[in-house]
């Protein structure tokens, strides 16, 4: 089973979105949006940006 994207509304009201792993692991989650279509566009915005995005090592913090 592949990765899916979960669209939900949080106990305060928001709708958010989380990436879950082929074994069901979350491995990603999105902040608060006030309506569902708005969550549904951050996961488009997700979607287009990780298409070959590249993996970037950041030096070791002082």
């Amino acid at each position: 089973m592949s990765g899916k994207f979960e669209v939900y509304q949080d106990a305060g009201g928001k709708y958010r979105f989380r990436l879950k792993a082929g074994n069901g692991e979350i491995v990603a989650t999105g902040q608060g949006y006030a309506s569902k279509d708005a969550a549904h566009k951050g996961v488009e915005a997700v979607q287009r940006a990780a298409d070959g995005a590249p993996v970037v090592d950041l030096p070791k913090a002082a």
